[in-house]
C-alpha cells in the first residue's frame, strides 16, 4: 500500500491523514465514559456553547454532584485554561462538571437477543437531558467529535488531528474488529460541525485515496 501524505485538505479543512486510516468505535463497556472523567482540563467550547449550557443548567441541575454544583456556583459552567482555551469548568482537577452516572443501555450484537446494560457509566448530563426532551442542546462538538480534536490557528485555519489516548485502547480494540475507520464512525459529530456536503467530500477523497492504493 502506498504511503500517504501525513496532511490532507478537505475543502478548507486539514486533517491528518490517520483519521482517514485508523480504525475507532467506543467501547463503552470496557471503559464507562471514563474520558469524560480522566485528563486536566475541561471540554473546549464556544462562547455560543456556554451559552447553550447556561440555558441548560437548570434542567440538569439535580443529576450533577454536589462538589459540581459548588463549582459551577462559584465559577460557572466554563473557565478560560493555562493555555488560554474556555473549557468547560472541572472537579477535583478532572472530572467535568457534567459528568453523571447511571445504568446505560446499549444495543446488543447481532447475535444477542437483548441489549447490554452497562452498571453505572459515566454520561454526560446535558446529553441526557437532550434525549429526554428537556433540552436542545446536545453537548459540545469538542466532546462529540473525540477522538478527534480540533485546533483553529490564528489565521482561521482549521485542523483535525486524531488524538491517541491510552483510555482509548479498548476503543481502538473494537474499531479494528469492526473495520470501521474513524471518520465513519463520527460521521454524526463530523455532520454536524462541518455539514453534509463536507461529509460527503470528505468520502469521496477516501474513496478516491483508496482507489490509488493509499488506504485499505
Amino acid at each position: 500500500m502506498s504511503k500517504l501524505p501525513p496532511i490532507l485538505q478537505v475543502a478548507d479543512v486539514l486533517i491528518s491523514s490517520d483519521i482517514l486510516t485508523e480504525e475507532f468505535c467506543c467501547d463503552l463497556e470496557v471503559c464507562h465514559g471514563i474520558c469524560c472523567v480522566e485528563g486536566d482540563a475541561g471540554a473546549p467550547v464556544t462562547l455560543d456553547e456556554v451559552m447553550e449550557i447556561e440555558n441548560s443548567v437548570d434542567a440538569v441541575w439535580h443529576d450533577l454532584s454536589a462538589s459540581a454544583q459548588a463549582v459551577i456556583d462559584y465559577q460557572g459552567v466554563a473557565y478560560t485554561d493555562e493555555e488560554g482555551d474556555l473549557v468547560t469548568s472541572i472537579v477535583g482537577g478532572k472530572d467535568c462538571v457534567f459528568t453523571c452516572y447511571d445504568d446505560l443501555e446499549l444495543s446488543g450484537a447481532a447475535d444477542q437477543t437483548a441489549p447490554v446494560v452497562v452498571k453505572n457509566c459515566c454520561l454526560c448530563a446535558l446529553e441526557k437531558a437532550c434525549r429526554a426532551g428537556k433540552t436542545q442542546f446536545v453537548k459540545p462538538i469538542s466532546c462529540a467529535l473525540y477522538p478527534i480534536r480540533e485546533k483553529v490557528f490564528s489565521d482561521g485555519t482549521i485542523a483535525l488531528n486524531y488524538h491517541q489516548w491510552d483510555i482509548c485502547r479498548c476503543g481502538r480494540e473494537k474499531g479494528r474488529q469492526l473495520h470501521l475507520p474513524l471518520y465513519k464512525f463520527l460521521k454524526g459529530p463530523l455532520v454536524r460541525r462541518f455539514g453534509e456536503d463536507w461529509y460527503e467530500e470528505l468520502c469521496v477523497m477516501a474513496q478516491e485515496l483508496q482507489s490509488q492504493g493509499y488506504l485499505q
